[in-house]
Order: structure tokens, then sequence, then C-alpha cells
């Protein structure tokens, strides 16, 4: 009798496609190409996704910077400023129901009621805060900044062709007056934790597929051509606030975000799965692009996560940014650290 799997190519097979193969020929595990020449290509989610604007940037793609630095800004000062970061200066986006929030805030469908938090005198955009490194003078700086953010990112939503997102946490910090979420926890960065006004919340796999769904619908409803890639960070919790080991906590975050993705990838026509995490994460690997730390992933990770995304991509009609003699020059992230709201949390560790 015939096997349904003998017709099945190597890649479907453990051992061909991994066990016999070394980690540099593991070409089939993604397949492009992700996008076009002619995209506009949308970035928004984890700190790990910052990593794939620059790189956009960096070969002549059409990544968007609709919040570009201002004038006279070197690399390493506007990144730590929130600009050229992602697509929008919105700072890191962990969860979907931050980036859902986000999109109904800018087109007027919501209004968060705790949005300005205070330090030293200073005061710095909640939704936001890590884009800032030192406030602003008075709320109504905060406000003012933030209406021109909000208009960003609606042209963004109505002009993208490619929204590139990656998810990286279930856990967040929300309000209890309205259930605004918010990108760290209230006394990590500015503001002062209140537990009659903050809560823990951890999402399930139900929330999370139906926020994506909710922000997708709508989305297409103003830009009804708009095609998705769904990618999932690789990095781990800094820390946990749901009781677990840090450990458990990273694997019920990492494999519920991982199902979302697949499964809204199989939902849609127009969205594809990028496997970062797979790339990075899993046992093939020995851990082998991790830094000593386990967490941070190296250099030499980031630029194979990125040789399997671009391995078929369209050639831009234009020539890449910084090339030199037809040879690509150094990246603007080369030496830069990523911009890590939920990193700032290690902090607060204590030593067992």
């Amino acid at each position: 009798m015939m096997s349904p799997y003998s017709s099945l190519p190597g890649r479907a097979f453990w051992r061909p496609a991994i066990a016999d193969r070394h980690y540099t020929r593991f070409d089939d595990v993604a397949t492009g190409p992700y996008f076009r020449a002619e995209d506009r290509i949308a970035t928004a989610g984890s700190c790990f996704a910052q990593h794939i604007g620059c790189r956009l940037r960096d070969r002549g793609l059409g990544f968007m910077d609709l919040e570009p630095a201002p004038e006279g800004f070197g690399p390493a000062e506007a990144r730590r400023h929130g600009f050229g970061l992602f697509s929008c200066r919105y700072g890191n986006i962990y969860t979907v129901r931050q980036l859902l929030q986000l999109t109904h805030e800018a087109f007027g469908l919501r209004r968060p009621v705790d949005a300005i938090w205070s330090k030293d005198g200073r005061s710095y955009d909640a939704l936001r805060p890590g884009v800032d490194p030192v406030g602003h003078a008075s709320p109504d700086d905060v406000l003012l900044l933030r209406k021109h953010h909000l208009d960003k990112v609606r042209q963004l939503m109505t002009e993208m062709t490619l929204f590139v997102f990656t998810f990286g946490l279930t856990e967040a910090w929300e309000s209890t007056e309205d259930g605004t979420i918010y990108p760290t926890a209230a006394g990590t960065i500015a503001g002062t934790f209140d537990q009659s006004k903050y809560r823990f919340r951890n999402f399930c796999y139900p929330e999370l597929r139906d926020d994506f769904e909710e922000f997708w619908a709508f989305v297409k409803t103003i830009n009804p051509d708009v095609r998705g890639i769904l990618t999932v960070s690789p990095v781990p919790l800094t820390a946990t606030a749901s009781g677990e080991h840090v450990l458990v906590a990273t694997t019920y975050s990492k494999a519920t975000l991982r199902a979302v993705a697949g499964d809204l990838a199989t939902a849609h026509d127009e969205i594809t799965y990028f496997p970062s995490y797979e790339l990075i994460a899993t046992h093939p690997m020995r851990g082998l692009f991790f830094n000593p730390d386990m967490r941070t992933v190296s250099e030499a990770g980031v630029e194979y996560v990125m040789s399997h995304f671009f391995r078929d991509a369209a050639k831009p009609d234009v020539p890449p940014r910084g090339t030199t003699n037809g040879k690509p020059a150094e990246s603007d992230e080369a030496g830069l650290d990523l911009l890590c709201d939920e990193g700032l949390l290690d902090q607060f560790a204590k030593t067992n």
C-alpha cells in the first residue's frame, strides 16, 4: 500500500531536513519571497522586530519611516529617542491588545484616560515611555507630540502594502479604569505603581487571536489590499509577574504566541508566517545564537535570521543605502543597543 508520506519532500522529514544537515544548510526552513520590490513595508512589534526595519532600510527596500529623527541626530542618539526603530515612533508594541488600542486611538475610536506619567518633575507618554528618555516639560507637550504621532500611525495604516508584526509577549499591565495596555509597568521607566490603578494581565490564546482578528479586519476596511507577515520573537522574558518560574512563563508565552501567529497565517491567505523563533530558539540550534546571558540574540544570530528573510527578496530598483562600489557598508545598527522597555526589568532582580 502506498503511504501518504511517500510523495512528501525531504523537508517534511526530521532526519534529512535537520539531523543530517548542518544548520547553515537549513535553507528551506523559511521559503520566500516575503515581499515585493515595490512594497511599502511597515514594521511593529517587540524589540527583536527592530532588526527587520533596519535591514530593510539598509537594503534599499521599501521600509516606511514616517517619523524620522530630527536633523542633526546621530544614529545612537536617534535610537535612544525611538527614531528609526519602527515605521512610526511607537516604541515596542509587545502585545496584540496594545497594537489594537493604538490603531483605534489613531482613528479616534478610543482615548486612554491615564496617558501621562511623571518622573522627577518631567512628563512622559505612558503609552511609549521609552522613546523619550528625559521626558517633557509639561503634559501639554506630551499631548502635542502624541497627536502628531497618531496622525502618522493613521497615515501608516492607510498607505502600507505590507505589515510586518513581531509577537513579543503575552504578559502586560493594564489600567483598571479603562483597560489601557502599557508597554511596561508604571514605576519602571516613569510613573508610580498603584495596585488600585494597574493590574497584571497574561493574555491567553483566544484573547490574542481575537485581538489580532479585530485589528486586521479594521485595517482591511481602510486598506483592503494590505498583506501581513507575522513572526515571533525568540527572546525569552526578562521577568514574569505571573507567579511562575521565568522559564515556565517564557515557554507559555512563546508557545501561545507561536500558535496564534501560525493559525492566523493559515486562516488568511494574505498573511504569511516567518519562522524567526524556530531559527534561533529551537533545539537544533543548540543555543548557538544566544549571548552568554542565554536571553539576548547575538549579532551572528540576527544575521542568520535575516539571511533567511531576505534570501529570496525581489531586488529593489534603487541601490541599497550606504553601498560603496557595489558593496554594502556597515549597517547603521552595528554596535547599537536595541530599545527594550522589557529588558529594563532586570534592574529589579534579586540575587538568590
